[in-house]
């Protein structure tokens, strides 16, 4: 049975191939993302597609998906923005995911990234490999006793929550659908404008939806604390970019993170290094002294990797054997 394999690395070939061996399917990788320009390229009768977060399964795509036979849409990842879900319902073609593949390596990163700028280890290492010890510029703050935001908080909303609180914070936390289960000494559901309000430090973990789209933009910068800490690991079009770029020109935010961005299907995981990068906005945003950028990594961990794996080739073994009502960590959408 045919698998085929979009936006592969050979990080994704490794750790597929191996655990294939228990499943003995037909892998297919191709590294460029699934779009309009090679959907074609999908041999007929191919039974599923596996993709990442920036292949494009419109309509288009999915309708000659259809025409070729497959009955299967497996993401390895949580996100399914990119998906045209009710056109995968018209065509028959079931669609999956893996939602929680290791909540701690995403938590776990997006606390990196607060730290290095906070305490700006980045430009300490630099520096003193130049035999510049000095301290100048490098201030930061302590974080035991400040007030951390949190919006999302599923399971790896969660996890950093529970970092946070061992650091001595305060957390405030939003979600629509709060969880009455989760308790913690210092951590507290607020709604939304409290948490925008109190936060000295904001992290989103929440999925993107049409609804949230720009959930953090010019009006919403407004209404946080002057100097702000922003960091975002979940999407990138949960930021309105050029708003961002004025929130920091203006020094209402004094430090962001970002592992995703909302065009960085044009960028992530690929070698630019001998390119001229035409996108503006994150070449203004790379020129910030208070804004650090990595490449959509925070997922990327030995233990992720192989989560991502082992759950993705179950779930298109359950669905193959007509089983999709038995697909447990790998949630069904469609």
């Amino acid at each position: 049975m045919r698998v085929t394999f979009f936006s592969a690395k050979p990080y994704d070939k490794k750790f597929f191939s191996d655990l294939n061996t228990k499943y003995q399917f037909e892998l297919d990788f191709f590294e460029t993302h699934l779009g309009p320009h090679i959907v074609n390229a999908v041999k007929e009768n191919t039974f599923c597609v596996c993709v990442f977060v920036n292949d494009k399964l419109t309509n288009e795509v999915i309708t000659i998906l259809a025409s070729k036979g497959v009955k299967l849409i497996a993401l390895r990842c949580a996100g399914f923005n990119n998906v045209d879900l009710e056109s995968a319902k018209r065509n028959n073609i079931k669609v999956c995911r893996v939602p929680a593949y290791s909540p701690e390596a995403v938590a776990e990163h997006a606390v990196a990234m607060l730290l290095t700028l906070n305490r700006k280890t980045h430009k300490a290492y630099n520096r003193v490999r130049e035999q510049n010890f000095s301290l100048d510029g490098l201030l930061g703050f302590n974080l035991h006793g400040k007030t951390i935001g949190v919006i999302g908080t599923g399971k790896i909303g969660k996890a950093f929550i529970k970092i946070m609180l061992g650091f001595g914070c305060r957390v405030l936390a939003y979600d629509k659908f709060p969880d009455a289960n989760f308790t913690a000494p210092n951590f507290f559901y607020v709604d939304f404008e409290e948490l925008l309000r109190e936060s000295d430090v904001i992290s989103l973990h929440c999925p993107l939806t049409p609804e949230n789209h720009y959930m953090i933009n010019e009006a919403v910068l407004s209404r946080m604390k002057p100097g702000i800490m922003i960091i975002n690991t979940s999407r990138g079009g949960l930021i309105n970019t050029d708003d961002m770029i004025r929130g920091l020109k203006s020094g209402k935010v004094a430090y962001f993170g970002l592992d995703v961005y909302e065009q960085e299907e044009k960028l992530f995981f690929r070698d630019l290094s001998a390119t001229i990068i035409e996108d503006d906005r994150i070449q203004r945003l790379m020129s910030f002294p208070n804004v650090l950028v990595t490449g959509h990594q925070a997922f990327f961990t030995t233990e992720a990797l192989t989560e991502i794996a082992t759950v993705t080739l179950n779930s298109i073994a359950l669905v193959s054997a007509g089983k999709a009502d038995q697909v447990a960590d790998g949630v069904m959408l469609a």
